[in-house]
């Protein structure tokens, strides 16, 4: 079993990355793997709606770090996504790469765990976790829960390792991923292993 991660800012080893790394160490102590992507601090293209990732290989966009983390996608058991505190908001280059992300891959993460977390020096938290949380909620993936919203708080690496709460918090999800991973696991091969798929219907409000 094997969690994929995704760092998304642009400082590779800063806060989000210290509180992916608690994450990390208390999967690796349940004995599941993990693995985490920094998406870089190079320039990320958005979605433009073009509907090019229908075809099946992937954003039409091959320019930057989002069919390289696709591709992890496919075989992940379990995800993370983790992003930096902007203007009360994830980063932009976080709700770049998931849009992108949610649209060409995320019928591989369908039924699976996952948590969003967030960091900050101060304010915002609440508002950025809520918005990754609806990448989650839309795509019929399992909401892993913790003891409190998935924040922790710091200027730098260093000030994060003080935030107990924050940390208490971490390795709650990382406990919790683990054992839902393993109940899924057990499901295997059993009337459990999925659940009833309701089709999905799309109606407008304007005729």
């Amino acid at each position: 079993m094997k969690v994929l991660m995704i760092n998304g800012s642009p400082n590779q080893n800063g806060c989000t990355y210290t509180a992916l790394t608690v994450i990390a160490g208390e999967l690796k102590a349940q004995g599941v793997d993990s693995e985490i992507i920094w998406i870089g601090n190079k320039p990320v293209r958005s979605c433009i709606g073009c509907g090019g990732c229908k075809a099946g290989n992937g954003c039409v966009f091959g320019d930057d770090v989002l069919n390289f983390i696709g591709e992890k996608v496919k075989t992940a058991d379990g995800y993370i996504f983790g992003a930096p505190v902007h203007y009360a908001s994830p980063n932009g280059a976080t709700i770049a790469i998931l849009d992108r992300l949610f649209y060409s891959y995320g019928r591989y993460m369908q039924l699976k765990p996952a948590a969003s977390i967030v960091s900050a020096r101060r304010a915002g938290t609440t508002a950025s976790y809520d918005v990754l949380n609806k990448y989650i909620g839309i795509n019929n993936m399992l909401p892993v829960p913790s003891t409190y919203w998935n924040m922790v708080h710091g200027s730098k690496a260093e000030e994060v390792l003080q935030d107990e709460e924050g940390l208490c918090i971490m390795r709650a999800i990382g406990s919790n991923m683990a054992w839902l991973l393993k109940l899924l696991q057990s499901a295997k091969g059993t009337e459990l292993e999925k659940p009833v798929i309701i089709p999905k219907v799309k109606t407008n409000f304007i005729r």
